[in-house]
């Protein structure tokens, strides 16, 4: 298995995961990859360091050794003044960290909601008016729908996501 380091045009950075360099060269040539933020077509491999399985620790303890968190902690980026201060791989790095916490957000989101499509304002008078069991739902509306909800006293929020991320990444 090969683990590559892309990035699109706009900088978003993710990883792809490849039976092997043919593999993803032939993806590549098809145009099977797209950037899971912004859906371009055009990906750049970037460098990446090897990655060496070995029985020595578990993963936890091999992050705690370099330095980073443990899988199952959540790390929270917020930008502030001293970010226009910054060198521009800083502010590379700032936006590497913004993008990761944002698919995280957004993927647990999609794992803790239940998706009722195109039904969505719908379902969601009913939950309020408790027509319908109480639960966290996920959909589609349109900005009149999502309007008329919150002037009903029902909370809604406008998630944009592109479609890759409505199914499981890799």
């Amino acid at each position: 298995m090969k683990v590559y380091n892309l990035a699109c045009p706009l900088s978003h950075h993710f990883e792809g995961w490849f039976r092997s360099e043919e593999d993803f060269f032939a993806q590549q040539q098809k145009s099977f990859l797209s950037c899971p933020i912004c859906e371009s077509a055009e990906i750049t491999r970037m460098p990446s360091a090897p990655y060496l399985g070995t029985k020595k620790g578990n993963s936890k303890e091999l992050a705690e050794n370099n330095g980073e968190s443990s899988p199952s902690s959540t790390s929270v980026v917020a930008p502030t003044n001293d970010s226009m201060h910054l060198t521009a791989d800083q502010k590379q790095e700032f936006q590497q960290k913004m993008q990761a916490t944002m698919l995280s957000v957004v993927r647990e989101i999609m794992t803790k909601t239940e998706d009722v499509g195109d039904s969505f304002a719908e379902e969601a008078r009913k939950i309020h008016y408790k027509e319908s069991p109480q639960r966290s739902i996920r959909g589609v509306a349109t900005v009149d729908e999502a309007a008329n909800l919150i002037d009903e006293g029902i909370e809604v929020f406008s998630l944009p996501t592109s479609a890759a991320l409505k199914s499981t990444l890799q």
